[in-house]
């Protein structure tokens, strides 16, 4: 069928909406029309990032729409279901039956490499193919073929123009705080960059209460926002002769927990040493080939430097807990979103990387 999509025509290229040939649906997928679609600091770092042979691509990991058809081996979901889309896991490995379907054995080729894992790709245009399949979903077009372990239903009365950014970055910045870190009153958390995972896990952090949050960020209305949504004091890195002192002082000596989204080497460096002994870092981030951290301040403070992939949720109970937290207003990131045309895809792109909004989502 034919279809609109907002394709990368070559690595380091603007995307360009254009027509699409995608797909009728195999009995394993689902076709989804796409209602709107969150965009998302990977959909941007990725054009960049792949190699050549890898375009023209389809990128959008943060759809939301209605499902219009279903393969025959496709349970759980039917025609006029409304989903959110996540990524993708094979649910039957070792990780996934553990409960860590961010760590799936075959996350790479489900999620990263544009095609199915067959070797075919849903997507072509005259006949020459076009990458996609892009966290099983490519939903930065009109419609998408996913999956029933990467589509989760929602209620139909939510509005998926706001709930399209719970499929990745509102999950993974609040999964971090809520799964991986699971502070309380007693601890302190700072928070380096508060873009839109950055301010889900500000919120995340609020809703359980816990007793200091920082939110460091250099742009006054990203820190404004933070302060709306719980943090208890904000700093400015760049006006601020030494944020490791300035961190230490306010959190009694040191934060029990810190989450990075900036990416940005000497960031993360500084995230480390503001950490209490024993403290816990967790790097979100995308785009660094490298981190230095300081040996001897992690060896002497026993504190551990990590990741997380999506804040080690699982999509299928994550994001029916974090919508279920928003309608008891204890998650309240609707004002966060920014609706724009789907044409108007480059606008989009201007304004959050300017920081101008929080959290753009497309409207197709």
């Amino acid at each position: 069928m034919q279809t609109r999509a907002a394709v990368v025509e070559a690595k380091g290229q603007p995307f360009t909406i254009a027509e699409v040939e995608l797909d009728e649906p195999r009995e394993d997928e689902v076709l989804v029309r796409v209602v709107a679609t969150g965009l998302c600091h990977t959909d941007l770092t990725m054009g960049s990032f792949l190699p050549e042979e890898m375009f023209p691509h389809v990128f959008g990991h943060e759809g939301a729409g209605v499902v219009e058809r279903v393969g025959a081996a496709v349970r759980g979901l039917a025609e006029g279901d409304h989903v959110v889309m996540s990524f993708r896991s094979c649910r039957e490995c070792a990780r996934c039956r553990a409960g860590m379907v961010g760590y799936c054995d075959q996350s790479l080729l489900l999620n990263y490499m544009g095609m199915r894992m067959d070797g075919s790709t849903s997507l072509n245009r005259g006949g020459s193919p076009v990458f996609g399949s892009f966290f099983g979903q490519s939903s930065l077009a009109e419609h998408a073929l996913a999956y029933a372990d990467n589509c989760v239903k929602v209620d139909p009365a939510l509005d998926l123009e706001l709930v399209a950014p719970y499929g990745c970055g509102f999950q993974t910045g609040a999964g971090t705080v809520l799964n991986v870190l699971r502070p309380g009153p007693e601890d302190s958390l700072v928070v380096h960059g508060v873009g839109a995972v950055g301010l889900a896990a500000v919120a995340a952090a609020a809703a359980e209460r816990v007793g200091s949050i920082i939110a460091v960020d250099p742009l006054e209305s990203r820190r404004a926002v933070a302060e709306k949504l719980g943090a208890t004091t904000t700093l400015d890195p760049v006006t601020t002769d030494d944020v490791v002192d300035r961190l230490k002082e306010l959190t009694g000596g040191g934060a029990t927990y810190a989450v990075d989204t900036t990416a940005i080497p000497a960031v993360v460096k500084q995230a480390q040493q503001a950490l209490a002994a024993r403290g816990t870092l967790v790097a979100l981030g995308l785009g660094a080939e490298e981190y230095a951290v300081d040996a001897i301040d992690l060896l002497q403070g026993g504190k551990t430097v990590r990741s997380s992939i999506e804040g080690d949720s699982d999509p299928q109970e994550m994001v029916p807990r974090l919508l279920a937290m928003r309608s008891a207003g204890t998650f309240p990131m609707d004002d966060l979103v920014t609706t724009y045309p789907a044409a108007e895809i480059d606008r989009a792109v201007a304004d959050v990387t300017g920081g101008s909004v929080v959290k753009p989502v497309l409207v197709w």
